[in-house]
C-alpha cells in the first residue's frame, strides 16, 4: 500500500537569453521548437502534440534519467493565460512510468533585457505520494532552461 502524501513547493528561475522575445516565445509556442528542447519522443501513434491557445492542451512523452534509472514521463498541460512574447500560464500534471507524481501551475514572464531576453520561470507545485520531489523538479527545469538556451542562442 502506498503512503497517501503530498508535499507543497514553489520555485523561481531566471535566465538571461541573447535572443529577441518573439525568438524566445516561439520556442515555448511552436511544438516542433519546443521538442528540440523540452524533449519528447513518443513512440509512432502516441498523442504528442500541442494546440497552443488559451484553453489549449499539450500532451508529451519523454524518456529521462532519475535516481540511477530511466522511466518513462507523461506530460500533459492545458494553456491558462498567454500574453504574446510576454506570458504563458498553464497547469499541468506528470506520470512517471504510468505512476501520477505531480500537478503543477507554471507561469513563464519575457521582458526585454540589454542583451536579448529575461526569461522568469515560476513553478507551484504539488508532489504526490514520495514519487517526485521539489528538488529534483527545480534541477529538471534547471536542464530544460540550459537546453532552451541552445535553441534561442544558435
Amino acid at each position: 500500500m502506498t503512503d497517501r502524501n503530498v508535499v507543497h513547493a514553489t520555485f523561481t528561475l531566471q535566465r538571461t537569453y541573447r535572443a529577441a522575445r518573439p525568438k524566445v516565445f516561439a520556442a515555448f509556442s511552436d511544438f516542433k521548437t519546443k521538442q528540440k528542447w523540452f524533449g519528447s519522443d513518443a513512440p509512432e501513434g502516441a498523442a504528442a502534440n500541442m494546440d497552443f491557445r488559451v484553453g489549449g492542451r499539450e500532451h508529451s512523452h519523454g524518456v529521462a534519467e532519475q535516481h540511477g534509472s530511466t522511466h518513462a514521463y507523461r506530460f500533459d498541460a492545458i494553456y491558462l493565460d498567454i500574453i504574446d512574447n510576454e506570458r504563458i500560464i498553464y497547469a499541468y500534471d506528470m506520470d512517471a512510468d504510468g505512476q501520477h507524481i505531480s500537478a503543477s501551475l507554471t507561469t513563464i514572464e519575457l521582458t526585454d533585457a540589454p542583451d536579448g531576453t529575461h526569461l522568469k520561470l515560476t513553478e507551484q507545485g504539488a508532489y504526490l505520494d514520495g514519487f517526485d520531489e521539489p528538488k529534483i523538479r527545480e534541477n529538471g527545469t534547471v536542464g530544460l532552461l540550459a537546453a532552451l538556451a541552445k535553441i534561442v542562442e544558435d
